[in-house]
């Protein structure tokens, strides 16, 4: 193994499989820190974590885990890898992890979540999405994570225990190439910061930053600062390209879970509510026992074999307030990630084996409800979303979308895809 990666949601963790798999790296995802067995065949492996929501201590616990599984297997360089959106509190969980993995391997980090083929890029450390600053997009209205302030120097410094240790290096340094940046990393190390916020607009600014951190121990960021890692283990002779990435797509049934509220996800639904069966699943509901999975699975097992299902919880932001003020943010969020769990699992086990899933917690939890180990990667779908495949006897075929990532026409164009 050459990189080993930690990622803090399962959408977030096919994202940046899918740009090493793009960019000639053999890339396997595991779901959680592998505890027995062989450890998988691959250039890079990408730990599948779910702790973006969770107390910080309990992610921190979890991300240690697995940068001790990943340095054993011989990774040389570590990535802590988190949403091209920040997503996060003032309590975290991005500055806390950052810290514990720095505490352990050392050295300054950059701080890059830029992805510009999904229209997030950096500026003098203010992040943007399409034309707006962070804090005007509908991340503001985010359920679990609201972004209401667009300067991640402001947002890390609130998160880590020393908030002077957060520096940036801004465009006009990133713009002058790879070792203008490295310079720059090793001036703000000298001055006792450990991360660095920076810069990117362009592909070709992360390239540059991937080339200036080829030495460092640890960087942070989304999927767009993997772009520029393979060719550094290129450049030492230890990568060979590898071919297309291709799956084995078994017979069986499609569906899609949709549990993301963003309004991506909100615009793919209704791409696609009038023309597949579809059913919303209501936490209310759920809660009062007058809706469940199991009459859910039968529902599903009833329509057309040869259109997919839609299930989705995915609402407005008010209805969201609502379910909330009334279960409580917590609860709400629970009950849909039981029922989501369930529904694949009866789905699955009623022969679904094309299933698309939108939302990194929908995505964790219906993961775990399958009790699935690792995965494979595939093709990519759109920028950051690729099918992936689970390994074992059932072949499903999985695409966990992040929430924001996609066009509106995603959920068919996914199945087109793996055709």
């Amino acid at each position: 193994m050459l990189l080993g990666v930690i990622a803090d949601d399962f959408t977030g963790a096919t994202d940046i499989a899918s740009m090493l798999a793009k960019n000639g790296m053999r890339t396997v995802q595991t779901v959680g820190v592998p505890q027995a067995g062989d450890p998988p065949a691959a250039d890079a492996v990408v730990v599948a974590l779910k702790s973006r929501t969770i107390p910080a201590a309990e992610a921190v616990a979890q991300s240690l885990a697995a940068l001790d599984w990943l340095l054993a297997q011989g990774a040389r360089q570590i990535v802590f890898k988190y949403c091209s959106t920040f997503d996060s509190t003032d309590e975290g969980n991005i500055g806390p992890v950052a810290d514990a993995l720095l505490d352990r391997l050392g050295g300054i980090a950059v701080v890059c979540p830029a992805f510009p083929a999904n229209k997030r890029t950096i500026y003098r450390g203010y992040l943007f999405v399409g034309d707006v600053l962070l804090s005007e997009s509908s991340m503001k209205d985010h359920p679990l994570t609201p972004m209401t302030d667009p300067s991640l120097v402001r947002v890390l410094a609130r998160q880590v225990r020393e908030p002077g240790s957060v520096g940036l290096v801004g465009h006009e340094t990133v713009a002058q190439g790879a070792m203008a940046i490295s310079t720059a990393l090793a001036a703000l190390a000298r001055q006792g910061k450990r991360l660095a916020v920076v810069d990117a607009v362009a592909d070709g600014d992360l390239r540059a930053i991937g080339a200036a951190i080829a030495d460092a121990p640890l960087l942070t960021g989304g999927s767009g600062i993997a772009m520029g890692l393979p060719d550094n283990f290129r450049r030492l002779g230890l990568l060979e390209e590898a071919g297309a990435a291709t799956l084995e797509v078994p017979e069986g049934r499609a569906a899609v879970l949709a549990g993301s509220c963003s309004a991506a996800t909100r615009g793919q639904v209704a791409a696609v509510a009038a023309a597949w069966p579809t059913l919303r699943l209501d936490p209310l509901e759920l809660a009062a026992g007058r809706q469940s999975a199991g009459g859910v699975v039968a529902w599903a097992a009833a329509q057309d074999p040869g259109r997919p299902v839609l299930i989705y919880s995915t609402a407005e932001p008010e209805a969201v307030r609502a379910a909330q003020d009334s279960l409580g943010r917590e609860r709400a969020a629970a009950v849909l990630e039981e029922a989501f769990a369930a529904v694949a699992a009866g789905l699955v086990a009623g022969g679904v084996r094309r299933m698309v899933v939108a939302g990194g917690e929908t995505a964790g939890a219906v993961v775990g409800g399958l009790g699935l180990d690792a995965l494979t990667i595939g093709p990519e779908i759109d920028p950051g979303v690729p099918w992936v495949q689970a390994t074992g006897g059932s072949g499903l075929c999985l695409a966990l979308k992040s929430g924001n990532f996609g066009g509106e026409d995603f959920f068919a164009k996914a199945f087109v895809t793996l055709a």
